[in-house]
């Protein structure tokens, strides 16, 4: 029924966005594409199997505590990677970006190893909902709600907050803030902290709703969400948000209404970054 597949659009636009906000938060500060970005969603799936699984933790500390780790790895990456290159040429920091992504990629695979490894999905997560014809798992209700919320919390944080003034000024102007006495090196730490956090929160809710992790699970979901971010404008958070959602559901209703395309899903997001960056290469909101 289209209304099951509008629900599942919506879901799978959440976790887009939860990710996106995370390219489009580092991009406008430090105009910086951080393609080490999608590589957090499989530490924190890690983090959290390994919580629950092998530290025994209830999932609603193990989950959590992964994204707090995901977000002391987003901060350790802008220290180890990025901020060295801080004055250096932005292609600098543009190899530097795939560098860290492919670094973590085969760490994990070295570290871990390549085989897949199951989720542990709580039950409450798997329960299934019949109403209206419709057959609904509860993660797909519960995922946009967890994305709203924790969109809420970072617009508040961003427009209402100190940091997030410090945040808007250096994305307006970096020298300036700089000149102005803010430390910019903690302002950016902060954005990455921010945007590491919500990755986690997507990539864990990812691995409930696809429950298999591998080293190199990130890297769809990843590149998915950063052509989310230049749909709707990369630098503007509300932006990401509308661009995660209308991919999400562009690709599920494409594959409904034309089913015999179904393996050309993932060529359709890349069909519209091409789109986009021909036609409007400010994205919706762009400026």
């Amino acid at each position: 029924m289209m209304m099951q597949q509008l629900i599942n659009g919506v879901s799978l636009g959440s976790l887009y966005a939860l990710v996106a906000i995370g390219y489009t938060m580092v991009y406008g500060i430090l105009r910086l594409i951080n393609f080490a970005h999608g590589d957090l969603l499989m530490v924190a799936a890690y983090a959290a199997i390994y919580g629950v699984a092998i530290f025994a933790l209830p999932w609603y500390v193990g989950f959590p505590t992964a994204i707090l780790i995901t977000g002391a790895m987003g901060i350790l990456l802008d220290r180890a990677a990025y901020r060295p290159l801080r004055n250096a040429p932005r292609i600098s920091l543009l190899i530097s970006a795939i560098g860290a992504s492919f670094f973590l990629e085969n760490v994990a695979l070295v570290v871990i190893g390549g085989v897949p490894k199951a989720f542990p999905r709580p039950d409450m997560f798997s329960a299934v909902i019949e109403a209206f014809g419709l057959r609904i798992q509860v993660l797909t209700i519960y995922t946009p709600i967890v994305t709203a919320l924790l969109v809420l919390g970072l617009l508040y944080v961003v427009y209402r907050t100190r940091v997030g003034k410090a945040m808007r000024a250096a994305s307006k102007d970096f020298e300036t803030t700089r000149l102005m006495g803010i430390n910019l090196d903690r302002v950016i730490s902060i954005t990455f902290l921010l945007g590491s956090t919500l990755a986690a929160a997507g990539g864990i809710m990812w691995a409930m709703k696809y429950p298999q992790v591998n080293p190199l699970m990130g890297v769809f979901p990843g590149l998915k969400a950063f052509i989310a971010a230049v749909l709707g404008g990369i630098g503007s958070i509300v932006g990401a948000v509308i661009g995660g959602f209308l991919l999400g559901l562009g690709e599920v209703l494409i594959v409904a209404a034309l089913p015999g395309l179904s393996q050309y899903r993932d060529a359709f997001a890349f069909v519209i970054l091409i789109l986009v960056l021909l036609f409007r290469p400010t994205g919706i909101m762009g400026e």
